[in-house]
């Protein structure tokens, strides 16, 4: 291998092809003016953040009385209007859902005043009154309607009450004078005075009603309807 030089540089031949070897330096990195903005821009940034981060974290402000009386105020109100409206609820329920209301006129007892004992034969007969009460259809309220009719007699001095519908099904009793019975004329039904089944096809005897006297003199009967058919009294709901 021979050296050869050419100006202040060596260079080495090897056998077959020329290859030149060079001696290589160590390169250098050179900052531009750009770079060195850059490093300098993102130091800045880092030291922005780290002084937010260092920025004291403030404590909310306590609440003042004002504050709490205003809350106080707004429960009140809210506790005051619920209040008001849970009546005015129902009683829009009870006016609007007739299903809710029920026949009236009779007393908390279900009595109703009929007439007075001076207006019953003495002598025992059977006198027909008719039982007049206000009465509530739906959202309508009728006052002194006709709602039956009962049978009085005084027995011993005291009155008796009798309902004047056949139990067989549903048809009007008459008192008759001349046979001194009840009659039903739709199947010919015969009940006693005291309201037992003389003969026919009602299941059972007339329906008795409870009576009271008040002031003396006044005729309380606790009014009802009962199911016809059937062997044992039972009241319509």
């Amino acid at each position: 291998m021979k050296n050869r030089t050419v100006g202040s540089r060596q260079f080495s031949r090897r056998s077959g092809p020329d290859i030149f070897f060079s001696e290589y330096r160590r390169p250098r990195v050179i900052f531009s003016k750009n770079v060195e903005t850059q490093v300098e821009s993102s130091e800045a940034g880092v030291g922005d953040s780290v002084g937010q981060a260092e920025e004291p974290i403030t404590s909310p402000e306590p609440e003042t009385p004002g504050e709490r009386r205003g809350f106080i105020k707004f429960l009140c109100a809210f506790i005051g209007t619920l209040i008001s409206v849970v009546p005015f609820g129902a009683g829009m329920w009870s006016y609007l859902n007739p299903l809710a209301k029920r026949d009236s006129g009779a007393g908390d007892d279900g009595f109703i005043k009929v007439t007075t004992i001076d207006a019953i034969p003495a002598d025992g007969t059977p006198a027909k009154f008719t039982v007049v009460a206000d009465k509530v259809d739906a959202w309508n309220r009728f006052t002194d309607v006709s709602i039956g009719a009962v049978y009085l007699r005084l027995v011993d001095g005291l009155p008796k009450a009798l309902h004047t519908v056949c139990p067989h099904l549903g048809c009007f009793i008459d008192y008759r004078p001349g046979n001194n019975d009840f009659f039903c004329p739709c199947h010919n039904s015969n009940f006693k005075l005291d309201g037992g089944l003389a003969r026919g096809v009602s299941p059972r005897r007339m329906d008795p009603l409870d009576i009271q006297i008040r002031n003396k003199t006044e005729v309380w009967v606790k009014f009802q309807n009962f199911q016809p058919g059937h062997s044992h009294a039972v009241p319509v709901s």
